[in-house]
């Protein structure tokens, strides 16, 4: 990088610093970023607006030890996995946390530099970075209260003594944005007295003080390790809850914004396609911001998409999902959206505060409880609790609708993942929707963690010999999600930033067009989101009648506009005037 394009890197990011921090030399703290970052003639200059991923970009989401061999490490298990089984259609892996953890299956990290010895080492995540786009979770707001740093802390020792958020608590915190019911500050026994810190998800979780620059810098390094070992994309965990600021409501601040692009600024200098993911699980149009003006995150959650999907399915109306869907702004050049309908976690409901009501939520809510899931909380104004998510499997989520369990499970779980799989966006895939595993309601008994219901350890014998079985719903599922992955990553209509309008084709149905960038392909997009047959005169969808249209999921031709298309209950079509060569 040439000197002129050096000066312009130290600009960027004493900028960023000028906007956090007050009476601190950013111009030394910058030099001192970019030095950990090592960024020096070597680095390049990124573009603008430019487009890092493509059509053929699938990633799943996964523990390390979602799949288990004895005898081997569970990561060399996953990596095998994948190699044989999803080989030439998902190119993307996110492994939730590897680190040595004390709570939240990962989450409450107690050593950000190692792997956790039980999943494997480093060796094991740069061979999985090395064929696949690998995808690093940033546990950017919080650390373990067992990590050497919260120790030192109770030491009065550094590094960790000033790591942390201290707060009186005869303190006003009333209006602080909290997803969690537990006390927002824990008292601490340390060599200096009792102190109270402040734990925005659990008092395991302590957050960090990125008020103190070292915090910055420690966190500046663990970006750079992961860089070396292979991450290309980051996922920004908890992100909103970054800045704390008394007197505020402690989410989406101003200088939480400005971190992520620091970060961005910093990430890309170093890797100019490595790719920045928000996860802030809020309401949609908080959760847009983290786009900023293309210069933040490169991609946010979709995270509206999994509850109002549930709900149209279920309810057998389309017509909230297809409202939302109208009002989302596209995606500009150099963003994307990331699709999941099925985590780690479970069905956030703050997503859906404004686009359904509380009847509707209520509905929603009480219809999972009949399928096994189970409701966690949160403290809300008035010290009222709120549902904050429902834990659930999508595969037993969707085993039926208002009306009970039905004989439609199947069809509705793979009717839900082609409607993500064609929407605008890079989709990503939990494991347990790829094996459609059922819920795990002896785990919730074991750990008394809600969330252990989504996170069952399969025993790789045991899911060899149901994938094996043609007939088991696993099998069913897993063969129909591979084959409709091998037809989206052929098409250019769907590339995360092709044209997308909806359709308006009654509640029944919800339909949306895609059109590729250089607008070679056209797609038709239409669903049936009821347990009833639903049959549309063809000339209702809008088609060119000088063209041959084909199902890309049947392969069957409609050369006559003027017949009526029937679909199925939870059938789909992904109509195609253009279907490219092999």
């Amino acid at each position: 990088m040439s000197l002129s394009a050096q000066k312009e890197l130290r600009f960027l990011v004493e900028s960023h610093l000028n906007f956090i921090y007050d009476d601190v030399d950013c111009s030394a703290l910058a030099k001192r970023l970019i030095k950990i970052m090592k960024l020096g003639e070597e680095c390049v200059k990124p573009g603008f607006h430019e487009n890092h991923w493509s059509e053929k970009d699938i990633i799943a989401i996964t523990y390390g030890d979602s799949i288990q061999q004895e005898g081997e490490a569970p990561l060399a298990t996953l990596h095998n996995f994948f190699n044989k089984n999803l080989n030439g259609i998902v190119n993307g892996i996110h492994i939730l946390p590897f680190f040595p953890y004390s709570s939240d299956d990962g989450f409450s990290v107690i050593d950000y530099s190692q792997v956790n010895d039980s999943l494997g080492d480093w060796s094991h995540i740069e061979k999985i970075g090395a064929e696949y786009n690998l995808m690093g979770d940033l546990v950017v707001n919080h650390v373990s209260s067992r990590s050497r740093w919260f120790e030192a802390f109770k030491q009065n020792k550094d590094p960790g003594q000033d790591y942390f958020i201290e707060v009186d608590p005869d303190i006003d915190t009333s209006l602080v944005v909290r997803p969690r019911t537990s006390p927002l500050l824990r008292e601490v026994e340390t060599l200096e007295g009792k102190k109270y810190v402040w734990c925005t998800f659990s008092h395991d979780q302590v957050d960090l003080n990125f008020a103190n620059t070292e915090v910055l810098c420690e966190m500046v390094t663990i970006i750079k390790q992961y860089l070396d070992m292979g991450v290309r994309t980051f996922r920004l965990d908890a992100v909103a809850f970054l800045w704390k600021e008394l007197g505020t409501s402690c989410i989406n601040h101003a200088k939480t914004h400005e971190f992520v692009r620091l970060f961005r600024t910093l990430i890309e200098h170093h890797t100019p396609d490595a790719i920045i993911i928000t996860e802030t699980n809020i309401p949609n149009h908080e959760n847009l911001s983290y786009f900023g003006n293309a210069n933040e995150a490169h991609a946010v959650y979709n995270f509206s998409l999994p509850p109002l999907l549930v709900n149209a399915l279920i309810t057998g109306n389309s017509s909230q999902l297809k409202n939302w869907q109208m009002c989302m702004p596209p995606a500009q050049m150099g963003t994307f959206y990331f699709n999941f309908i099925a985590s780690h976690d479970g069905i956030g409901l703050r997503p859906v505060e404004g686009l359904l009501n509380e009847g509707e939520i209520d509905t929603l809510v009480n219809t999972m409880q009949l399928f096994g899931a189970r409701i966690s909380w949160r403290s809300a104004e008035g010290g009222r609790s709120k549902p904050y998510e429902i834990n659930v499997t999508l595969f037993d989520a969707l085993q039926g609708t208002t009306k009970g369990p039905d004989k439609w499970q199947l069809q509705r779980f793979i009717c839900a993942h082609a409607i993500m799989l064609a929407l605008e966006g890079v989709p990503g895939i939990y494991i347990h929707s790829f094996t459609a595993t059922n819920n795990y309601s002896d785990g919730v008994e074991l750990s008394g963690s809600n969330r252990a219901i989504n996170r069952y350890k399969w025993n790789l014998p045991d899911l060899s010999e149901k994938l094996e079985n043609k007939y088991s719903h696993h099998a069913l599922v897993f063969e129909r999600m591979k084959e409709l992955l091998a037809i989206r990553i052929r098409q250019p209509a769907f590339h995360p930033n092709a044209t997308q309008f909806t359709l308006h084709l009654g509640d029944t149905l919800f339909g949306f067009w895609r059109q590729s960038i250089r607008r070679e392909q056209s797609i038709f997009c239409i669903h049936n989101v009821t347990d009833n047959e639903v049959s549309i005169p063809l000339s209702a969808i809008n088609l060119i009648s000088l063209n041959t249209w084909t199902d890309l999921v049947s392969g069957t031709h409609f050369d006559d506009i003027r017949q009526d298309l029937v679909i199925p209950p939870y059938g789909f079509v992904w109509l195609t005037n253009y279907i490219p060569a092999e």
